[in-house]
């Protein structure tokens, strides 16, 4: 291999007299232009994907992962747009970067990857500080909207307390309010505990037997039936959300190959422009 095939100095030019410079190899004006796009086309994508019901997380509404563990178009669409939007950032990344004339070809090749995976790096953490901060909005926003829409709140085990409490024909309490809280904390505490205990679970039954009017067995048995449900729904919801994130990390695995493998290209349609 030759000396102009692995290296961007001239040919009769040697290292001494063209000492190692003193600024940054980062063009961070380039890296942050190309995260940008990174982030905006994630974004734009993804948008795009929700609407036409090929995202399982959509970033404009106040709704997380889903339940149900996310399909195989939710998974394509999610690399695609991971590799669309990285790709693109990496190339920009490379392309406007500053053209380096003194340094080895090899140099050049690592800086072009550098460049592009810096792209990524510094998108993924913008879009995740956004989309975090979106988050602790939307949280926040019932108690700071007023109490009207904190009472308004479902809690997760609303269905569950539901379940126990129905009657065959519903009458008013005016304790209800208080009464599903205590039921919905008994069963939050032991579903993050893993077990019902004795005492929680003879409780219920009790509370069951009266608030509805069956006898003891019957309500001993709707208790049982009703939090192994809620085991299961808990079960799979934790199963869905680890296999929602294995994809996000492979995809983000994919985005930042690309985006590096764009940079290098972009680099080197960059060191090739010829000037007029």
């Amino acid at each position: 291999m030759n000396q102009s095939e692995t290296t961007n100095l001239p040919l009769s030019s040697s290292r001494k007299d063209h000492p190692e410079a003193v600024g940054s190899g980062v063009s961070w004006s380039a890296v942050v232009a190309g995260a940008f796009v990174t982030a905006a086309l994630y974004l734009i994508l993804l948008s795009l994907g929700a609407g036409l019901g090929l995202s399982s997380v959509s970033v404009w509404s106040n709704v997380g992962v889903s339940a149900a563990t996310i399909g195989t178009a939710s998974i394509l669409w999610l690399i695609f747009a991971e590799i669309v939007s990285s790709s693109m950032g990496g190339y920009l990344a490379g392309r406007l970067r500053t053209k380096w004339t003194v340094i080895h070809g090899d140099e050049v090749y690592f800086r072009d990857t550098a460049h592009g995976f810096l792209s990524w790096s510094v998108a993924l953490v913008v879009t995740a500080a956004l989309l975090g901060a979106a988050a602790t909005t939307m949280i926040g926003s019932p108690s700071a909207n007023g109490s009207s829409e904190t009472k308004g709140a479902v809690s997760p085990n609303a269905y569950f307390v539901d379940a126990i409490l129905r009657t065959e024909t519903p009458k008013t309490d005016s304790d209800t309010a208080s009464l599903r809280q205590e039921v919905g904390t008994i069963l939050a505490t032991s579903l993050k505990q893993g077990s019902l205990g004795s005492d929680d679970k003879a409780y219920l039954d009790r509370l069951v037997s009266a608030r509805t009017g069956l006898d003891q067995g019957t309500a001993d048995k709707r208790v049982s039936n009703v939090y192994a449900n809620a085991q299961n729904a808990a079960e799979a919801t934790r199963k869905a959300v680890a296999h929602t994130l294995l994809w996000i990390f492979i995809a983000l695995l994919i985005g930042a190959f690309c985006s590096s493998l764009a940079g290098t290209i972009g680099g080197k349609q960059r060191d090739n422009v010829v000037i007029l």
